[in-house]
Parts: structure tokens; sequence; C-alpha cells
């Protein structure tokens, strides 16, 4: 292994033990699975059992459905009933909280159940407590004595069990000695995986779920090298960003976590958690899980270099490391990552084009507006643009435009590598852009000697990465290790291009290939492109926009979720279930309707006082449903407003942002 996967230079699936739910088998290289949960009343017997059906016929491979007590879980036999008598035999699973005896009812009646290690006995009341190692022991043996019938249960009846921690729910024990952490995560689930194979039970899956792609990523990692070198063998493991939301930003969040770990062959199964019809997660796993439905032997270029001494260029994976970067501009060092628009097909820009990258020009007093998620560049092409430009806006061309240019200022070169290491080639001596083509032409690193000897002594290069290989992840990360060997520290800009046939297609293409690497501390800024096909959204979501429009709302929602540049609001809003007391979708709708424009703040929307206070986890401010028709609004995990009505829940909320000065009023736009 290297490090947390089995490799980081090409596509090859982790090793894992195999599981049985049902008639399905997951890991030991099965198809990665997928899957959805239900958001009706469980003790809706038949709207349970119909959307069920909806998602099973959609594509769904197991179906979980919350079981918050006794009276759901015995209903789960009727739902099961119904199923089978209508001739599906999808495995279904079932969602337990803080209920041991439900869950001990439902393992004898469905395949799977799912135990959250922060609920299930462990105590979580958010509150500072200081344990000795006496009475951690303590708690231990504690939750050993509770959750051991349930492993009993689940040998005698053939039941399968996740053992799903999440972020946001950390018990008060562990958050005592490790902290909201990653590490934390990984131990809360070790400890109940320690009880089940001491009681020689192995039929387990495992999650590490966040709403922050960041921290999913790293703790999944984590656990893999723990499980690794404490048990010698690693269990199948579930991926899943919680909260993601909805939309495109649920979409791209959701994509980046996942894609990350699938990238490096990690993943059995998935869920896309979005705050939409259970039915919409189906077609976004689908295209997420596609791209790995080939083997390393499919790509017609050799084999990548293999990493020597990756310890030092990747020392130590409890830590996220950044990229050291010398600054160029705008680029590099500590600046943000910078979004570049691809123009080059755009013929006569004028300024309405540049309302669709955040530019919005007031003919009347002859001034721009500029949104937060402005464009940086423009890639031009060979297109020039000849009207006078925003101040914080510039230009980036083909060589052969850009060197007859008679005003350079604000304006920059495209190179290829050839055209960048002759000498007789004209430079900016500001800013140059130098495409480099990761391995895609069998190139040793060796042939790059000259190429790398040149870069890292001019300080005005800007590298921009792409690759015509299907493991583009790889072949790029690849190039980022040889800069480390190489020391070359110039930024780098990630392009991705995308041919795929729907818009949500290319959006998780996008999300995936650059977003993987974002999260690993790799690129100076993202240039999408795309081949402008007519594309258009699924049912469910808005209707056609501009590309370029479309581009940049992805590249700025890529940087967000990677948490690498903040440009809007970030909500975490769950996906519903059978406890939620609200209609979530419209609520979530209503809430970001009016707190769209507060950049840099997190609002969680949760469906039910269950998972709300610790599912939304680093949220700033929290709207959770407390009871039919009651809202609790939070400042973090502190309770501010109990039981709220929900007709001036939204209201009440804004005045909670004004109080903490937090709330901003929204910009009027010129049109």
């Amino acid at each position: 292994m290297e490090l947390y996967a089995e490799s980081l230079t090409e596509y090859k699936r982790l090793k894992t033990l195999e599981v049985k739910v049902g008639n399905l088998l997951i890991g030991n290289y099965h198809p990665i699975r997928i899957q959805t949960m239900t958001t009706t009343d469980t003790m809706d017997t038949l709207a349970t059992v119909e959307q069920s059906i909806r998602c099973i016929e959609a594509g769904a491979e197991l179906v979980r459905i919350t079981a918050p007590s006794k009276k759901e879980a015995e209903n789960l036999l009727n739902i099961k009933n119904e199923l089978r008598k209508r001739g599906y035999t999808t495995p279904l699973v079932a969602d337990i909280h803080f209920t041991p005896n439900a869950a001990e009812i439902a393992a004898r009646i469905v395949e799977k159940v799912r135990v959250n290690p922060g609920n299930y006995v462990d105590k979580k009341k958010f509150e500072l407590i200081e344990y000795s190692d006496a009475d951690y022991e303590e708690e231990i043996e504690r939750i050993r004595n509770r959750f051991t019938p349930l492993i009993k249960i689940c040998k005698e009846y053939g039941t399968a069990m996740r053992i799903g921690t999440n972020h946001g729910s950390l018990s008060d024990r562990i958050m005592s000695r490790y902290g909201d952490t990653p590490i934390g995560m990984v131990e809360s689930a070790m400890e109940f995986l320690r009880i089940a194979e001491s009681e020689n039970y192995y039929n387990i899956v495992l999650s590490m779920k966040s709403s922050n792609p960041q921290v999913m990523v790293q703790a999944y990692r984590l656990l893999i090298e723990k499980m690794y070198s404490e048990l010698g063998h690693c269990y199948p493991l579930h991926l899943g960003v919680t909260e993601a939301g909805d939309g495109e930003d649920g979409r791209i969040k959701s994509a980046i976590g996942i894609g990350t770990l699938l990238e490096d062959g990690i993943g059995d199964t998935i869920r896309v958690s979005l705050t939409e019809d259970s039915e919409f997660e189906l077609p976004v796993c689908k295209n997420i899980i596609k791209r790995y439905d080939y083997t390393p032997a499919e790509d017609s270029y050799s084999k990548l270099p293999p990493v020597q001494n990756i310890s030092t260029l990747i020392p130590d994976i409890t830590v996220r490391h950044v990229r050291n970067t010398s600054r160029v501009g705008n680029i590099g060092a500590k600046n943000v990552p910078v979004v570049v628009a691809d123009f080059h097909k755009k013929e006569n820009i004028n300024h309405a084009d540049l309302k669709d990258i955040g530019y919005r020009y007031d003919f009347a007093t002859g001034k721009w507006n500029i949104s937060d998620m402005a464009a940086d560049y423009i890639f031009c092409g060979n297109n020039p643009v000849s009207f006078a430009l925003p101040g914080t806006l510039k230009l980036i061309y083909n060589y052969d435009l850009w060197k007859q240019l008679p005003v350079k200022s604000r304006c920059f070169p495209l190179l290829d590598e050839q055209q960048y290491i002759d000498d007789s080639t004209e430079k900016s001596p500001f800013t140059n852009f130098v495409v480099l083509d990761c391995y895609s032409n069998n190139n040793d690193p060796s042939d790059r000697e000259k190429t790398f000897e040149k870069i890292k002594s001019d300080p005005t290069v800007v590298l921009c990465l792409k690759t015509q290989r299907k493991n583009a992840v790889q072949s790029i990360r690849r190039m980022f290790l040889e800069f480390n060997e190489k020391e070359v520290k110039n930024p780098a800009i990630l392009i991705c291009n995308s041919k795929k046939e729907t818009m949500d297609e290319s959006l998780i293409h996008y999300a995936i290939e650059t977003g993987a690497l974002l999260i690993d501390g790799f690129g100076n800024g993202i240039f999408l492109q795309d081949h402008y096909s007519d594309k258009n959204l699924p049912a469910g979501r808005q209707g056609k926009t501009s590309d370029y429009k479309l581009l940049n709302s992805i590249a700025f929602g890529i940087l967000q979720a990677s948490r690498t540049r903040i440009s809007k609001t970030e909500f975490i809003s769950c996906p519903s279930c059978g406890r939620t007391l609200f209609d979530l979708q419209e609520t979530t709708a209503k809430v970001r309707a009016v707190t769209h424009h507060l950049k840099g703040l997190k609002i969680a929307i949760m469906g039910c006082i269950v998972n709300g206070p610790g599912e939304m986890a680093d949220a700033d401010f929290g709207y959770v449903g407390s009871g039919p028709g009651k809202i609790t609004l939070y400042k973090g995990k502190e309770v501010i407003k109990r039981n709220v009505p929900e007709e001036i829940a939204v209201e009440e909320l804004i005045n909670l942002l004004k109080e903490n000065n937090a709330w901003v009023e929204p910009a009027l736009t010129v049109s």
C-alpha cells in the first residue's frame, strides 16, 4: 500500500473484506453499490413502500429507512413484507440513532442495521467533561454491555451492520480526549469495531461522514490506516458527504468528497445525500461511479512513474498539506485559488458578456458592479477585447495573438511547453501561463529536466496542468509530486475539459477532477473548459442557463466545497427522512432566498432534533425542527430560541443574525 491506498499513481480498488447484505455482496472488489434513504413517515407503510419502489427502479441497491423508536422498527416487517409481495427483494437498512431496543428489533427483520457510535449508548450533550482513564474505560465497558446483544442478534439472523460515525455527533467522551477531529471519528468507530471482532462478528461496513469534504476524506484515510495497522484487514467502506444540501452545491460537494476517495480506489458503497426527493439522488450516484468502469489497461498510455520516498513527499496523512508555492501576480503563495473563464469560442466579446462571470456594467454611471463570484481571468484565445475592463479582471491570449497586441497591460500569453523553452519566444515580464501535458505522451520525467530547470528559476511562470489520460487525478497529482521532488514552486492552475453529454455529468466530472486535487492541497486556480453542446439539466432542477454562467458558478462551487475559496453562503441541509418535522425542501429554499448573500456564513437547516444539533457540526447558525410546526434556533451548538412557530421562524432567524452582527442587507443590483 501507498499510505492509505493501493496506489497513488493508478486506479486500483482497495482490498476489503466481503460483506453479505441479504443477497447483495459488498466489498472484496464487487461493484460499487449505490443506495439512498426514504423520506416518508416509517409508520406510513404504503408511502414508504411506494417511495422505496421508486428508488429501487431508479437504481438503488439498498434502501435505508429510519427507525427512531420501537414502533417504527416493528413496522419494518410490514414494509418488507409488502415489498416482497410486490416482487422487490432489494435489501433494507434500518437507520438507528439513540435506541438500542429499536436496533435489536430491526436486526431480526431487515438485512442490515446502521448504528451511529456517537449516539448509540454513548453520551452526547455538547458538554466539556473531563474523563479520567478509569472513567473512560468504564464508559467503554458500558458500551460493550449494551452493544453486545445487538451483535449476537445480527450473528443469529445473518444481519449486516454499518458502524456509521458522523463528524457532528461525536460523543462527549470522544470529544474530551480527541476533540472534534478526524482522529476522534476514527477512534469512535474503532471502539465499536473492536467489540464486534471480540465477538467474532465481521459482517460490517463502516462510514466516516461529514458535511465538510476535507474532514470526511481525512477521516476515511485515517480509518484505513488504523484498520490495517491494528487489525491487518479493512472492512468495506460506505462513502457519503452528510447534509450536502441541494441543487448544484449539493452535487458538487458530494462529488468532491466521494470522488476524492473513489479516485484512490477507496469505497464500496455510496450515497449522495441531497435535500431533494430520494429518487434524484440515484442518477448522481450513477454518474459518479460510472467513471470507474474501466481498468488501467484501457488507458493507452504507459504507467506513471512510481513515487519514490512517498513518506517524505507526504509525511503525515493526519494533516492536510498545502503545496508551498511562490507568488506570481495574484496567483500562488497565500492567495486564494483563481478562476479562469473560458471565452475562447466567444467572438466579439462585449460588456454584456461579462455579466455571466460576475461583472455587470452600468452604462449610466460607467461603472462596473463586481460580485463575490467574479472570475479573475478570461481566456480569450484569439478573440481580442476592445473595451476597458474592470480593474480586477485580466486577460489571457494565445501566444500568436498576444505578441501582436500593441498594449499588453493586464494581458498575458498562454504558451505550450515548446514555445516556453524556445529562447526566441517573446515573454511577458510579469506573467506567463505555461501549459504542461501531464504524462499524456508517454514522456519520461527526465525528458522535462530542461523545462523544470527553466521554470523554477523564472518568477513569471504560472503552470497550467492538463492531461489526456483517463486517470487524470493520479496523473496531475503525480506531476505535483514531481514538482516537490524537483523543487519547482511555481503556482499551478488546473485545466479540466469536459465532453460529457449532460451538464450534470460535466459538473461531476469537473468537481472530481479538480476538487480531489484541491482537497489534497494541490492547485492555485481552476480553468474549466467545455465543448458547449446543448446540455439540459434533468428534471427537478432549474432550467438551462448560459454555459459561461454555469461554468463560472460550478468553478466557484468547487472552490467553496473544497474550502479553498469562500464566495457565498454555505447551506448545510439534511436530506430529510421519516423523522423530519417540516417540508425540508420548501424551508431550505425559503432560508436560502433570504440569506444567500451572506458570504462566508454557514447556515444549517436540519429536519429534526435527533440529528440536528450534532450533524450541523461547524455551522454558524442552525434552524432545527423540534416538534410539529416548531423550530429551535441555534448559534453554533447553543440553543438560542426554542419552539419558534414555523410560520415566523425564518424571520426570527434573520433577527438572530442581526443580533449577532452576522446580517447585511442584500445589495441592490443594476438590471
